[in-house]
């Protein structure tokens, strides 16, 4: 991209969820008189006998965990969704509208050891979470009601991680979220208009020009993306054309596993501190009778920090209000993810 691109306001056009994005790189030099976060570290005890997700440990609601070697999974002490609901439905005038939905809701726990991260696990390890993750899509996807498996983690405090021993949930429900029914509609779109998909020609364009490449490996690519809204979010997206995760095959699923820690090593070792992040995977619907050709598997990783470990964006003002709008731009904050050590080390004290 011209060199002019980077101190001129312009909007970019997000073509899985159709909207413009504001960037205004011009205002990356102002000063910060806002909230000033205290530093996450990272939990430095394998075991924490007051943590309800630790082995043989005592939940909430009275149960008791396994002692567990590897991964973990039960269903949600505080589940948002419940397969058992009645049917009720509410229509007045096309205004008020509301509808029962159902569900299912998960816990993943990715390891025994309290203090570890996705970035400080091994990579045996993380593959028995890609492995432990394909089998929760089989399952849950062998329910015919069930129309969508979203799974996601939140990491640290500053994203609403209620609990630091590395886990994540998932939740299914007989209808599509919003965010993934406007990415198949965008998917779709493009396939019947372009004859091809949509992510395959635009990570063709990534692969290319590099400039928002952040690392990749045989099977994967993870780049800021164009439109990215967050400082420095990034979008991880397959090689292949394949949709769903239980389709990798096991070298693609070692590859996940890789492509998953080089991203959160170098977040980590962007700022020195334990990177929060929003982290999900965006897979096909299940049960509608499609194929889905269209769909192609990505996730998106949505971390808050702006400037430093302390500083983080707020969507506020305009961007609740208008439109989203960044600063730094995509170009830039790639080319910061690449300078920093792939490796992990010591998060400072």
């Amino acid at each position: 991209m011209s060199d002019l691109w980077k101190t001129t306001p312009h909007r970019r056009w997000n073509p899985l969820e159709r909207e413009w994005i504001l960037v205004s790189p011009h205002r990356t030099d102002r000063p910060w008189q806002g909230q000033v976060e205290t530093i996450q570290r990272p939990p430095d005890v394998p075991y924490d006998p007051h943590c309800y997700l630790c082995p043989g440990n005592t939940r909430a609601q009275g149960q008791v965990n396994p002692r567990y070697q590897h991964t973990f999974v039960f269903d949600n002490d505080y589940a948002a969704l419940k397969p058992d609901v009645p049917k009720l439905h509410e229509n007045q005038q096309d205004l008020l509208i509301a509808e029962t939905e159902r569900g299912l809701c998960r816990v993943v726990c990715f390891s025994p050891e309290h203090h570890l991260t996705v970035a400080r696990m091994d990579e045996l390890s993380l593959r028995r979470v890609v492995d432990t993750w394909a089998g929760q899509y089989e399952d849950i996807e062998s329910r015919a009601w069930i129309r969508y498996v979203q799974v996601f983690e939140n990491r640290g405090e500053m994203m609403g991680a209620s609990n630091p021993h590395p886990h994540c949930q998932i939740w299914s429900s007989e209808s599509l979220p919003n965010k993934v029914a406007r990415e198949l509609d965008s998917q779709v779109e493009y396939r019947q208009a372009k004859h091809s998909c949509l992510l395959c020609d635009y990570l063709k364009i990534e692969l290319d020009s590099k400039e928002r490449l952040v690392c990749d490996n045989a099977h994967f690519a993870a780049v800021v993306p164009f439109w990215a809204i967050w400082p420095f979010e990034i979008m991880v997206l397959a090689k292949d054309h394949i949709g769903r995760m239980q389709q990798f095959s096991d070298a693609g699923r070692d590859a996940l596993a890789d492509i998953l820690k080089q991203v959160t090593t170098r977040f980590d070792n962007l700022f020195e501190v334990s990177f929060p992040y929003s982290m999900g995977f965006h897979t096909p619907p299940a049960n509608d009778g499609s194929a889905h050709d269209e769909w192609h598997f990505h996730a998106h990783f949505l971390p808050p920090l702006l400037r430093s470990a302390t500083v983080r964006k707020f969507m506020v003002g305009y961007e609740l209000i208008a439109s989203p709008q960044r600063d730094i731009t995509a170009e830039a904050a790639a080319e910061r993810l690449r300078g920093v050590s792939p490796i992990h080390y010591l998060i400072r004290s």
